[in-house]
């Protein structure tokens, strides 16, 4: 990976979070909190994702700014998500493919906000759908893998698993 990169990450993500553990997060939270900020930050539908994860972060008594970072990290994904995500749904709703590419997507954002989401109303919906049933099971995976690995970083920076 290209050193700008992995220092970027390592300064924005990485080091925030393990200053959350420093702070008395308890690694599981931590690792729910990111579990929530990699899935709601991957969320198909643009403009959403910040208020969703404060919504859910509010309702669970999650860590906003670990959250937060986390989904605003993904915007990357966000949008190259998009198309799979429209194809996934078209797939479980059994209905033909639209001719969508990020580049259209970004031309009909460019015309205004409003007159895209009209046009590609049914690939959001379809979008939507796939997200709203993969989620679930994508923060549960994250949260499984992610919980031992903040185990061990509290350990490693000298707080114990709690």
């Amino acid at each position: 990976m290209n050193t700008r990169v992995t220092n970027w990450l390592r300064r924005r993500i990485l080091e925030p979070l393990l200053a959350l553990l420093r702070e008395g997060v308890s690694p599981d939270r931590l690792a729910l909190c990111v579990a929530v900020g990699v899935v709601v930050g991957n969320i198909p539908i643009l403009g959403i994702s910040t208020i969703l994860c404060a919504a859910i972060a509010v309702a669970f008594r999650l860590n906003l700014p670990a959250i937060q970072l986390v989904q605003a990290a993904m915007a990357p994904t966000q949008v190259l998500l998009i198309i799979p995500f429209v194809r996934l749904g078209e797939w479980i709703l059994r209905v033909p493919a639209q001719p969508l590419s990020i580049k259209e997507g970004l031309a009909l954002l460019a015309r205004g906000a409003g007159h895209a989401i009209v046009v590609l109303w049914d690939a959001i919906l379809h979008a939507g759908l796939a997200w709203i049933m993969v989620a679930p099971f994508a923060v549960y995976v994250f949260y499984k893998l992610l919980t031992p690995v903040f185990a061990r970083a509290a350990r490693k920076i000298g707080r114990t698993h709690g």
